[in-house]
């Protein structure tokens, strides 16, 4: 008879966004521990790791291998390998492929643990001054123009805080159609958070624009948008303020 096989775990680990100092010491552990690291970019993890002194068995999982990918590693799973999911920058799923496998593991009953940490969205948030009691995550917006208006279009009432990845190519017209479409909502426009050389530019789409102008962004940043809400709630305050004024003033 033969002895049953406990499955590994599926870790789904957070890695920095940027500074490499920014990574938790159980996301460490759990990196030399597992016995196959799954990375969107096996190089870029490979200096995570030889950065903090071990060096791991990894392999690539991206969009173009995940299906490949995945039989192989639920293999090593069912055998009692435990493997840990990495994405280039912040955490998987997140705008990455990582997806596809968790569901297939969660199918064949594999055990699934979160690592947390670094997010780059949650990152622009949390130095926005936008509300964070309530945002929805756009990930990577369409292509055209006309398909982002629509996009836009339909969360022009969304109360939530807006967040979204993108060029800094595609940025300006972005913001124009932010401008066009919802109008003067404060943005947010952060790149290389965490890093030495951090970019954080704030204001109305068309002020950050003309900011742009004279401010070098040259790679991904993240674009936050002030919700609906809080564009409302500062109309209603003004629109008290000059009711006030007009009352004191009669």
């Amino acid at each position: 008879m033969k002895n049953s096989v406990s499955p590994g775990t599926l870790y789904v680990v957070s890695s920095p966004i940027g500074n490499i100092e920014d990574v938790t010491f159980r996301a460490l552990r759990v990196l030399r521990e597992v016995a196959v690291i799954a990375a969107e970019d096996p190089q870029q993890t490979r200096a995570l790791c030889e950065r903090h002194d071990f060096c791991a068995p990894l392999t690539s999982y991206h969009n173009e291998n995940k299906e490949e990918k995945t039989a192989v590693l639920l293999s090593r799973l069912r055998e009692g390998a435990s493997v840990a999911l990495v994405a280039d920058e912040g955490t998987p799923v997140i705008a990455d492929p990582g997806k596809f496998l968790i569901q297939e593991a969660i199918r064949a009953g594999i055990p699934i643990a979160p690592v947390p940490g670094p997010s780059a969205g949650l990152a622009a948030l949390s130095v926005s001054g936008f509300s964070g009691d309530r945002f929805l995550f756009l990930g990577a917006i369409p292509n055209t123009f006309a398909a982002l208006h629509r996009l836009l279009g339909t969360l022009r009432k969304e109360p939530g805080t807006l967040i979204l990845l993108a060029t800094a190519g595609r940025l300006r017209k972005i913001l124009q159609a932010v401008k066009e479409v919802l109008g003067d909502r404060n943005v947010v426009v952060a790149e290389d958070l965490t890093m030495s050389g951090e970019t954080v530019v704030r204001g109305q789409a068309d002020a950050v624009m003309r900011q742009l102008l004279e401010i070098p962004i040259s790679g991904a940043v993240t674009l936050v948008i002030e919700g609906g809400e809080g564009k409302a709630g500062q109309n209603r305050k003004k629109k008290t303020r000059l009711k006030r004024q007009r009352v004191s003033g009669s």
